[in-house]
């Protein structure tokens, strides 16, 4: 992949779920923060819900496939995260691309606001 590392260390996994923003259909969800670096850095996660060892390496390849078909299509700077879901076993690449072309990519070209944790322990209510 040409603008992108991968993500190995735990802890930039969890930021990237508490502290970014993500976008979700029935096969996939994105997670992404950016990350303050001239490269993007992906990570792919698969549950053992998705299946056996073979269905949750394809369900990888499937991901990575339509992540290098629009790579260049991503702003530079983000840390990313695919969790694949149950329903990606029945679907292509190109399904994937679709939903990032149309909903991923809208939502990263979205000035990025953090979200913030309301206080509920207010004392004047």
């Amino acid at each position: 992949m040409l603008f992108t590392s991968i993500i190995n260390s735990n802890k930039d996994f969890v930021k990237t779920y508490k502290k970014g923003k993500f976008t979700a259909n029935r096969m996939i969800a994105v997670y992404f923060i950016p990350n303050r670096s001239p490269y993007n850095r992906i990570g792919i996660t698969t549950s053992k819900k998705i299946g056996n060892a073979v269905q949750r390496n394809r369900a990888r390849r499937i991901i990575r496939a339509a992540y290098r078909k629009t790579e260049k299509l991503f702003p530079i700077g983000y840390d990313i995260i695919f969790v694949a879901r149950p329903e990606i076993n029945v679907v292509k690449s190109t399904s994937i691309e679709k939903f990032i072309k149309q909903r991923v990519l809208k939502e990263m070209n979205k000035p990025f606001k953090p979200y913030k944790k309301q206080n509920h322990n207010n004392k004047n209510s």
